[in-house]
């Protein structure tokens, strides 16, 4: 068995902006586990709020010694190295045994699901008009956390009448902002809000009224997260480079739906190789938010299907 990491870098359609700053591209780590005649691979985003970078996630993974399978990942910790090198097990998996990943995860079959399209930061004029460009898409997410939400909100929901709106503040807003905001939420048709707080402040959403169901993000990872969640949140966003890959996110979507929680399935700005594992987790979500390669200029060569039914599982030749 031999394990290799390469960054590879994919050109965005157009800059990217959330309230933490901009980017005109993609910048990915891709893990291939080669054993024998077979070969898996999988893709992961290091993500600089948890103090990831291309350099110290590559070194992680570079500290895992072959052979290993994906009980042995657990000694390292939830997180993107994890994850690259979980879904490239699982997709190794799948070519020697001749099988689809869910087959092998005794889950079934997956099929569409429809996925948010993010629209970047911007002018509430220019936001107007990307909303309006993408008004035939029936879910819309909004970046916000900053001191000019309302107009940004006003003009998405004036150029997309139709569509349903998630907002993500990027954990921007106060306490007191969030309760002034929640009105507005529902008086403009917001389905969700994603971690209007700080992860280190979110104790402050306990007792207050929740109009707009509340998802954690940043304040959930893995299973663990769970317990700190109790009566701050509504809803649970699993993103595979949070949780350390398909295996543990599949894990956390039970344990999360058996407490009572509804299930967000995201992602960071990646490939469609990143998004087809996290497809299978997707499934029956009340959000799924799996628009990367839809904000990509350039993907991999088997790429990810999206149509009016939303984003498709991946072919075997993408993964799994």
């Amino acid at each position: 068995m031999e394990i290799s990491v390469i960054p590879d870098v994919f050109k965005l359609a157009q800059v990217f902006t959330i309230s933490r700053g901009s980017r005109t591209e993609a910048e990915v780590l891709t893990v291939r586990i080669r054993d024998g005649e077979h070969e898996g691979w999988g893709e992961c985003v290091p993500y600089a709020r948890y103090g990831e970078t291309l350099e110290n996630v590559t070194e992680l993974i570079e500290g895992v010694h072959a052979p290993v399978d994906r009980s042995g990942l657990y000694t390292l910790p939830a997180g993107a190295a994890r994850n690259a090198l979980d879904c490239a097990l699982w997709d190794l998996e799948a070519k020697r045994a001749g099988k689809r990943v869910w087959e092998l995860a005794d889950i079934p079959a997956p099929g569409p699901e429809i996925t948010a399209y993010t629209l970047s930061l911007d002018t509430p004029e220019k936001m107007r008009a990307q909303a309006a460009e993408n008004a035939f898409r029936p879910l819309l997410k909004i970046k916000l956390g900053t001191p000019d939400d309302m107009p940004r909100l006003e003009a998405v929901r004036a150029g997309a009448p139709k569509s349903t709106i998630i907002v993500d503040a990027n954990e921007g807003w106060s306490a007191e902002i969030y309760a002034d905001l929640a009105p507005h939420l529902v008086r403009l048709g917001v389905a969700l809000v994603e971690q209007p707080l700080p992860a280190a402040d979110d104790d402050a959403l306990i007792g207050m009224d929740r109009p707009v169901p509340v998802c954690a993000d940043e304040s959930c990872h893995d299973r663990t997260s769970l317990p700190s969640l109790k009566g701050k949140y509504d809803v649970v966003n699993i993103k595979l480079d949070k949780t350390g890959g398909l295996t543990e996110a599949l894990k956390l979507r039970e344990a999360a739906l058996a407490e009572g929680y509804k299930v967000m399935v995201g992602c960071m700005v990646g490939s469609s190789l990143a998004m087809a594992p996290a497809t299978l987790v997707a499934q029956g979500a009340m959000v799924t938010d799996l628009d990367g390669p839809l904000l990509l200029a350039e993907d991999r060569s088997v790429p990810l299907k999206f149509d009016e039914a939303g984003v498709h599982p991946p072919k075997a030749a993408l993964w799994g």
